[in-house]
Parts: C-alpha cells; structure tokens; sequence
C-alpha cells in the first residue's frame, strides 16, 4: 500500500488550478469528468504520490454535499493497492465498513471503493488499483 492520492474538495477548478500550479510550479497533467459521481477533477503529479482537485458539477454530487457542509479542504485520502479485492476482504474481515459494496470505476484510470469514516477516526479513505490495460 502507498499514498495514492490527497483528494481536496474546491469550489473552483479553476481558481484552485492557477493558485496548485503556482504552488507545485508545474500544471495539471489531466482534468477528467467523473459525471455518475458529479465531480471534475484535476491531477497534480508529487513524486510517487498526487493530488486531486475535485469540483462539483451538480448541487446533489457528494463534492457539493461536503462544501456545502465543510468548505474547500482535505476531503480523502486514497491508498494505491495492487489488488483492491484482497484488501477489501482484508479490512472487512478487521472490522471496517465500505460504503459501497463493490468498487467502481473512478478517475484517472481506477478501480476505487472507499470506507466509511465512522471506521477509519472520521477519515474518509479510497482504495484505489490500477484499471488493467485493454
């Protein structure tokens, strides 16, 4: 397992990109719609880790329901793990809950599912594989 990604919730992906590139002195190397879960986001590349910008696109997403809620801020913290259906049956057999049952498709090329915060000290975590080459 490595950090994956830091997922921070922004009011405007295009705001916060211009303030992250002058910050990390670099740009964006992809922005990408996830429309099922009502966000766009924007990566950030850090050595072996990144960042994820997330925007909401519609007032009802779960980016939108957190802004509304908590402001622009940290919003996850994702794991990169080599293979997410043994950790998911790792975890769930610690004791963790999932919020869903079975992982989705996410962005930038994942396979992702995320664990409730109530088990992980009011942390949301995303688990997150590489989406194998077609």
């Amino acid at each position: 397992m490595k950090i994956e990604h830091l997922g921070i919730a922004v009011k405007s992906l295009k705001t916060s990109d211009e303030l992250f590139a002058k910050l990390l002195g670099k740009e964006n190397y992809k922005q990408e719609a996830v429309e099922r879960e009502g966000v766009t986001t924007s990566f950030y590349e850090l050595g072996e880790s990144k960042i994820e910008l997330l925007e909401a696109t519609n007032p009802e997403s779960p980016i939108a329901k957190f802004l509304d809620k908590r402001g622009e801020g940290i919003h996850h913290i994702a794991f990169g793990v080599e293979n997410i259906q043994t950790e998911i049956e790792r975890l769930k057999k610690a004791g963790f809950i999932f919020i869903s049952e079975e992982p989705k498709d996410g962005a930038d090329n994942k396979l992702v599912i995320f664990l409730h915060p109530k088990s992980t000290n009011g942390i949301l975590v995303e688990l997150c594989q590489e989406k194998p080459a077609v």
